[in-house]
């Protein structure tokens, strides 16, 4: 065997016990080539959901915020859908603090609490709005500490986690109404669009495995129409989208001449 191919395989082999399956099912695909063994297929599945709920967590962000700093533009992008998906973030972030949880439990919702702040602070920004976007931070910042802080009940902050995903479908549909009433998407990010598309398949999936066809499942499942909608509206739109970059750097150009 090819010195490269004995490399390959224990990196493939590290890699897929790392992230998707125990040596037990590494076993039963790759030695005895059992395939449809069902036990480790619901492993990989829920494995995989992970993953894919990770991304749209902690992934999703950095490209809408990437496309902001490039363009120098918020324009296409609703505040009100940010302001609400920081929300529902938060509330998660909120709740497992306040129940003790290990870091390790919540991190990616804190990283991503962070991200969407500075998300919704660059709109702000690049809208000529930038003290009112310190503002909102530094008002933010109080909310958060009064939500996690014991003068808060706990059932409060249950009742905000446990419903949090409705914030989230409200946010995706102002986005998608947003798009629709402009007749574009403008600075939003299509890879964000999709990691989160992603993001909430895996819950629905995750959710149906935990709870069957229960409300929540119903609620992610909406979201993820949500988020659906949206990817369609980038698809539908991306030559308008085009078009319009075209004029504002020509525009931009004949400002510098």
């Amino acid at each position: 065997m090819d010195t490269s191919d004995q490399g390959t395989m224990p990196s493939l082999k590290e890699f897929l016990l790392t992230f998707f399956m125990p040596e037990k099912c590494y076993d039963h695909f790759f030695i005895y080539f059992n395939f449809l063994h069902v036990p480790c297929l619901k492993i990989i599945m829920k494995q995989t959901m992970g993953i894919m709920i990770l991304m749209g967590i902690v992934i999703a962000p950095l490209p809408q915020i990437w496309k902001i700093l490039w363009s120098g533009s918020s324009n296409g992008l609703c505040l009100t859908s940010v302001f609400l998906e920081l929300l529902a973030i938060s509330t998660r972030a909120a709740f497992c603090y306040s129940r003790n949880f290990p870091i390790g439990a919540w991190g990616e919702s804190l990283f991503a609490l962070i991200q969407i702040a500075v998300l919704a602070l660059l709109i702000q920004h690049y809208r000529g709005k930038t003290i009112k976007g310190i503002y909102f931070l530094a008002l933010y910042c109080g909310f958060m500490f009064l939500l996690a802080s014991p003068l808060t009940p706990v059932s409060v902050v249950w009742t905000l986690h446990e419903w949090n995903v409705l914030l989230v479908i409200a946010g995706r549909f102002f986005q998608a109404g947003s798009n629709f009433k402009c007749g574009h998407t403008g600075q939003l990010s299509a890879l964000s669009v999709f990691l989160a598309f992603l993001g909430s398949l895996g819950r629905i999936f995750s959710s149906l495995q935990d709870t069957g066809l229960s409300l929540s499942s119903q609620m992610h499942a909406l979201a993820c129409c949500g988020s659906g909608l949206m990817l369609l509206q980038v698809l539908m739109y991306w030559n308008k989208c085009m078009t319009n970059r075209e004029k504002e750097g020509q525009v931009q150009k004949d400002k510098a001449e």
